[in-house]
């Protein structure tokens, strides 16, 4: 396979352009599989990104003149029985250039070993990161044009569950998967929507920019 190449008449110039195709690729919540819903913060606020502060807490900020969209859907299994609540968010991000889009991922990269520890929200935290890049044609990967895998625990004020978040990129799109763990649930079991979820966005990028891979 040879790395992704986008059909430069529909590859997005405009910010509407941008959100439109961020809508079309995110994850909704029927997407995980039976049982998902949206959690009560359903969908990130218009016109924001997700940004690591310089004290290691995630913000949203006004989106960067690089970036024509970045959205953001919450979705949740309910727990039921022995097993806990899952919680996933899908995150689509469309710069204006390839190369803002392998910044980010980069930067994903820095930011583990910046932050090793990451407030979430005020009584939420993830640590014990460690994050992976694998860029094309190396160790497998040949569905997106680079890659980074990131494993760590969720920490709240009641526990700690397992943490798992994917990056991945073709041309100037960005695709993410982060998950919140739960109990009754092994790691195999949890990586599986990791896996379901930036496959199935990476499917819907090759498909909106209908370019092709060889």
């Amino acid at each position: 396979m040879t790395p992704f190449e986008a059909d430069t008449d529909r590859v997005p110039r405009s910010r509407e352009q941008g959100a439109t195709l961020a809508e079309a690729v995110v994850m909704q919540p029927q997407d995980w599989g039976a049982g998902f819903e949206a959690q009560p913060l359903a969908r990130s606020a218009e016109g924001t990104l997700a940004v690591l502060d310089e004290e290691c807490r995630w913000q949203r900020r006004a989106l960067p003149d690089g970036v024509l969209a970045s959205l953001s859907l919450y979705s949740e299994l309910p727990g039921a029985g022995k097993r806990g609540t899952v919680k996933v968010t899908a995150a689509v991000t469309v710069h204006t250039t390839v190369l803002g889009a392998d910044d980010e991922l980069s930067e994903t990269v820095e930011e583990s070993l910046r932050c090793p520890e990451q407030q979430v929200r005020a009584d939420e935290r993830i640590a014990e990161l460690m994050s992976v890049g694998t860029p094309f044609g190396v160790r497998g990967n040949n569905y997106a044009d680079d890659s980074v895998y990131e494993t760590g625990a969720y920490l709240t004020g009641t526990g700690k569950e397992t943490y798992r978040w994917m990056v991945t990129r073709l041309g100037q799109v960005t695709v993410a998967v982060s998950l919140k763990g739960a109990e009754g649930y092994t790691d195999s079991e949890l990586e599986q929507y990791v896996t379901r979820g930036t496959t199935t966005m990476l499917d819907r990028v090759r498909y909106e920019l209908g370019g092709g891979e060889g």
